[in-house]
């Protein structure tokens, strides 16, 4: 096998010349089958388009705002100095994405726009959506916990303007409820209003709604307009135009009110922590009050003496230090009672703008309460998320470094307020020489103008909080609201009809591909002139009729004229043999190539032309003459071989199909036939032949050579060996046999006949493809008709 393999290749290699009409003709030939691919892809692609709902793109365009590029407007440039606009961290257009993009935001539109609801009604070929059209509206009191772990559909049917029937899928009524009763089922309450009235069953699908804000987040496309721009297009594909419109402004509107929001935490933090502190000053500042009152009403005091006011006076600049020492170490205080609280999270922001002396303590806490909203905004992304886990530990340890630093802010304005109060008592010593009812009521309103600016200071910075919240704005402009086009984006008919042809021609070629890929048969002369050095000596075309015997004086099938140039091609070929009588042998690879056929057939041929002819059958072990020819077996070879008194007069016979042909059979089956061909007997039957009866023509039929040795037993009685070779039958890789034979010359002067060739594959070496008329036009392929003309 390797021998043949080697000598295969040998030969393939040498033929690289690639003729391409051939191998179109190789397809064309197939052309039906073309046809047929296209006109399959067509309906296939009908029906899709048929049975597909129309999807149609809704765009939005918004610009996200630069808090720090952006600057402020001529409205705000008012509340400059307090620190309360401007200056805020710069957005990231890539986080903004990923923001408008998260669960949370997308499941805030869903629950806004009930999208977990779907209302369809049945229409001609599948169901259709209602959305803002539907008769009605379904209402939840309460979900169970079933209701968000599994699909649910209702069929409503209107019974009357006050009734309606819920159907199941077999469109049999299941109960009967009032229009906006309270209704209990297993996935909770809910009740069913009706907007309208309505004929048609409308079916109302309650789907999962974290597979919908899946659905919606894998559908949503955000992509900057170019690379350095914060201008964002916002896209989404739905069987709705007005849905995904719709879903778009709800999507652009949540994000702003979760921007404003989260400007607002920080804002809303410092307010409440600054009106806990007025709440508990301002207790102080009563009592302290009420002290001063009662000191005046008890004796009698209207005011002050000079002395008293003087003393008071310088007292009081060292009381401005220590209200502002007072104020701080309050405010740090209660941060750090924050921060050290146990049940403090790390999702809560911490107040700002609260006017510490220590700017890097502010600008510490601006960079928590900025870590802290950037870990809000993924806290739906999941426990796992790497930015989620980096912000956890940056918050830990941003947490740690705040309260070391406010704890030194507190020791170093506790040591400040000390010394100002060792200062204070100096001063105070000038107070000993006033009466000493003036010098309690100096110690009570020096007490009393410390909390009231303190009280001050607090009120203050409460109204500029309140203005941060009145003012604070949404992080996103909106350029263009969303807007969809008439005309859906999928499916796109011409495309999918030009995929469908495509497809269509695809799928044939590939089958066709593959199947002359693995396709090893002989078809075609082209095919044993790529492999064989053999001589070629002609092809028979498969033939037309059921006649056994195809050639005849009046006959011009294809078939005949092929026998004919078989008969002119023998004469070339045995031209330099000068015998009488020439022994023409017929033998192929297999049995089954038609070696009988091509010797009944080139014997009437020759008997034809006034030749004298003999048809010998000298395959003894399945003799196919008289098979063949359809008449009973009787005595031939085999017989004359083993019976010395028959003669050849007595095993030879005649048939009217073909006149002046002599015909003797292989006879009897015989149990040892190799025996009998290397006899003394076959010797003499092939000398009679030849000395006796003066024949021009004797044609063998002989037995496979691949088969059986019978045929090279008796080889060399042979002037030529004609070698059949039967199309779309024979593997290639068999022709190594026939080769071989000839190289070492075991069969004389070999040539080659191709037999049962399919005109139509002859792609132009077959008798189909000469243009000799032996083909109707009628017969040709189509293409080979256009190409003829």
């Amino acid at each position: 096998m390797q021998k043949t393999n080697n000598f295969l290749d040998s030969h393939q290699d040498e033929n690289t010349t690639l003729n391409m009409r051939e191998e179109i003709e190789k397809y064309l030939l197939h052309w039906k089958w073309f046809i047929l691919g296209v006109l399959i892809a067509f309906f296939v692609a009908f029906l899709y388009l048929r049975y597909t709902s129309p999807k149609y793109s809704a765009t939005a365009t918004i610009m996200i705002k630069d808090n720090q590029k952006s600057g402020i407007s001529k409205e705000l440039e008012a509340f400059k100095d307090m620190g309360i606009v401007g200056g805020g961290s710069s957005n990231n257009t890539d986080n903004e994405i990923e923001i408008i993009r998260s669960r949370k935001i997308i499941g805030q539109v869903v629950d806004s726009l009930s999208l977990d609801i779907i209302y369809y009604v049945e229409g001609r070929v599948i169901k259709s959506e209602i959305y803002n059209t539907n008769p009605i509206t379904l209402q939840f009191i309460s979900k169970d916990s079933t209701f968000f772990e599994k699909d649910t559909v209702f069929t409503v049917s209107q019974k009357n303007s006050n009734e309606f029937f819920f159907k199941n899928s077999n469109q049999e009524i299941i109960s009967s409820h009032y229009f906006g009763e309270d209704i209990k089922s297993k996935i909770g309450v809910f009740k069913i209003e009706k907007l309208n009235d309505f004929n048609q069953d409308v079916f109302i699908q309650l789907n999962n709604k974290s597979k919908v804000i899946d659905g919606y987040r894998n559908r949503l496309n955000i992509s900057p307009v170019n690379k350095n721009s914060s201008v964002l297009m916002l896209s989404i594909d739905n069987g709705v135009r007005a849905k995904a419109e719709d879903f778009l402004d709800e999507l652009v509107r949540q994000y702003n009110i979760d921007a404003i929001n989260d400007k607002s935490e920080v804002s809303k933090k410092t307010r409440d922590f600054i009106v806990e502190r007025i709440k508990k000053i301002g207790q102080d500042l009563s009592k302290i009050q009420d002290s001063v009152k009662n000191f005046k009403d008890d004796n009698n005091i209207t005011g002050l003496s000079m002395e008293g006011q003087l003393v008071l006076e310088n007292a009081s600049k060292n009381n401005e230090k220590i209200i502002d020492l007072s104020i701080e170490l309050n405010l740090a205080k209660g941060i750090y009672e924050n921060l050290s609280e146990k049940n403090y999270e790390d999702d809560e922001t911490l107040p700002s703008n609260l006017g510490f002396n220590d700017i890097s303590i502010s600008k510490s806490i601006l960079s928590y309460n900025e870590l802290v909203s950037k870990k809000n905004a993924l806290r739906s992304a999941g426990d796992k998320n790497p930015k989620l886990i980096q912000y956890k530990r940056e918050i830990i340890s941003q947490r740690k470094n705040l309260i070391k630093s406010i704890k030194n802010l507190i020791s170093s304005l506790e040591s400040q307020l000390s010394q100002i109060n060792k200062s204070a008592t100096i001063a105070n010593t000038k107070v000993s020489s006033i009466p000493t009812v003036e010098r309690g009521f100096i110690d009570i309103a020096r007490q009393q103008e410390i909390i009231s600016g303190l009280f001050s200071y607090l009120l203050k910075k409460k109204e500029e909080t309140d203005i941060s919240l009145a003012v604070t704005v949404p992080n996103a402009k909106i350029i263009d609201v969303a807007y969809s086009s008439e005309n859906p984006v999928s499916p796109k008919r011409k495309i999918i009809y030009l995929a469908a042809l495509f497809l269509g021609l695809l799928i044939p070629f590939i089958i066709i591909y593959l199947i002359n890929l693995l396709d090893t048969k002989v078809h075609n002369k082209k095919d044993i002139e790529n492999i064989l050095t053999v001589p070629f000596l002609g092809d028979i075309p498969r033939s037309e009729t059921k006649e056994k015997i195809i050639v005849g004086h009046d006959v011009r099938s294809s078939g005949s004229e092929a026998f004919r140039l078989i008969r002119t091609n023998l004469d070339f070929m045995l031209a330099n043999n000068t015998k009488t009588s020439k022994f023409i042998f017929i033998t192929s690879t297999t049995s089954g190539e038609g070696k009988s056929f091509i010797s009944i057939n080139l014997a009437a041929t020759l008997a034809l032309s006034g030749k004298r002819v003999l048809l010998m059958g000298m395959d003894l072990r399945a003799p196919k003459v008289t098979e063949y020819l359809g008449i009973e077996s009787r005595k031939g070879v085999t017989n004359y071989i083993t019976n010395k008194n028959l003669t050849l007069d007595d095993i030879k016979f005649n048939i009217p199909e073909a006149e002046g042909l002599d015909i003797i059979s292989s006879g009897a089956i015989p149990p040892n036939p190799a025996e009998l061909l290397v006899s003394k007997s076959v010797e003499n039957l092939f000398d009679e032949v030849k000395n006796y009866y003066y024949y021009d023509y004797v044609i063998v039929d002989t037995a496979p050579v691949n088969l059986v040795t019978d045929t090279l037993l008796i080889a060399k009685y042979a002037d030529m060996f004609l070698y059949v070779v039967r199309a779309n039958y024979l593997d290639k890789r068999l022709l190594a046999v026939p080769e071989e034979l000839y190289r070492n010359k075991r069969l004389p002067n070999m040539s080659i006949v191709l037999n049962d060739t399919d005109p139509k594959r002859s792609y132009g070496y077959g008798y189909g493809g000469y243009g000799y008329g032996y083909l109707t036009e009628q017969a040709k392929p189509w293409y080979k008709r256009i190409f003829s003309k």
